[in-house]
């Protein structure tokens, strides 16, 4: 009997994603991926001391890296779910996006939805970057919309389980 083994196609697409220091320091180290099926890259804080997130605290960390991404594409900042499951950490806004005209230093807006205080130190990995191609809509004003079988049924209207 022959079996096919099945052999992935390990070929991504790549594309420059240009990243700046805004602080000449050895330590303030590059987003990176940590293995190779990675899709997001680890973005780490970039603090002068330690920072306390306490129970249900909401607080901007900064990354101390600025990027360029290329027209068409689109950074989402993503929580990273080990810091979900054990701490309760996560990303107010998530994903969070950053446009490809945006140059300004990338900030985490991270909240404590954790019991216990949580302690940000520079260098932790606190977040994951995906890069995702971006489509603009073309805007039409129109009278009548499609129609569906679900027409206009929302929040629930399917039922629970």
């Amino acid at each position: 009997m022959f079996c096919a083994v099945f052999q992935p196609d390990k070929s991504l697409k790549k594309i420059p994603v240009k990243f700046k220091k805004l602080q000449e320091d050895k330590n303030l180290l590059l987003p990176a991926y940590t293995s190779e099926g990675s899709s997001g890259m680890d973005i780490r804080a970039y603090v002068n001391e330690p920072v306390v997130l306490r129970p249900g605290e909401t607080k901007l960390i900064p990354a101390g890296l600025a990027v360029s991404i290329p027209f068409g594409y689109e950074a989402q900042i993503r929580p990273r779910s080990g810091l979900a499951l054990r701490h309760g950490i996560g990303l107010v806004n998530s994903p969070g996006t950053i446009d490809s005209d945006y140059r300004g230093e990338i900030g985490l807006i991270m909240i404590n939805w954790g019991d216990k205080s949580f302690v940000i130190k520079s260098g932790d990995r606190v977040a994951q970057m995906i890069i995702s191609r971006v489509y603009q809509a073309d805007i039409l004003l129109v009278g009548d919309l499609d129609e569906t079988t679900r027409g206009d049924g929302g929040f629930g209207h399917t039922g629970i389980g």
